[in-house]
């Protein structure tokens, strides 16, 4: 099978059951002490600009963005991004990432965030953050956070505690 063989649709209350057992067997119960999950502790995330990917009426993989902040930016945290094993190394979570970024580009959002691996969201068009420009509300990898603008001057935009943006706003 290929990534293009799924159906990808936005996300709907009905799949939560389905992407909370994804998110468990791809990240643990630690996850809820990552930093990224701290963030959206502060109000949850857009199911309008989130996405799952469906083998039948079985969700295979999906994908959330959330609102967040940092100084006078504004921006989206993509994530979790996760994909049942036996679906993974086809092409399912960089066809979701593909599916988000648009819809993020498509709704005004000036850049997405997030915490990973770079050499596997650096060909999706992601960059590291510059070291100092940002922190997190619990300790991360700052090699691991990541942008993709979408908006020239969005990025450096964000500054300092980026986080939820209903917290932020507090």
């Amino acid at each position: 099978m290929k990534a293009t063989d799924f159906a990808y649709l936005q996300e709907q209350a009905a799949h939560d059951p389905q992407i909370e057992e994804i998110n468990e067997e791809a990240f643990g119960p630690g996850r809820y002490a990552r930093a990224a999950y701290r963030i959206r502790e502060g109000g949850g995330h857009e199911r309008g600009l989130s996405f799952v990917a469906l083998h039948g009426e079985t969700v295979i993989g999906s994908v959330r963005m959330t609102r967040v902040a940092a100084g006078k930016g504004r921006a989206l945290l993509l994530g979790p991004l996760a994909v049942r094993p036996e679906w993974k190394n086809i092409g399912v979570g960089r066809r979701l990432v593909a599916i988000a970024l648009e819809a993020a580009a498509k709704a005004g959002a000036g850049a997405v965030v997030l915490v990973g691996d770079e050499p596997y969201y650096g060909p999706l068009g992601f960059q590291r953050v510059p070291r100092g420009q940002l922190s997190l509300p619990a300790p991360v990898d700052l090699n691991r956070l990541l942008a993709h603008e979408i908006k020239s001057g969005a990025v450096a935009a964000l500054t300092g505690l980026l986080d939820h943006e209903k917290r932020a706003r507090a």
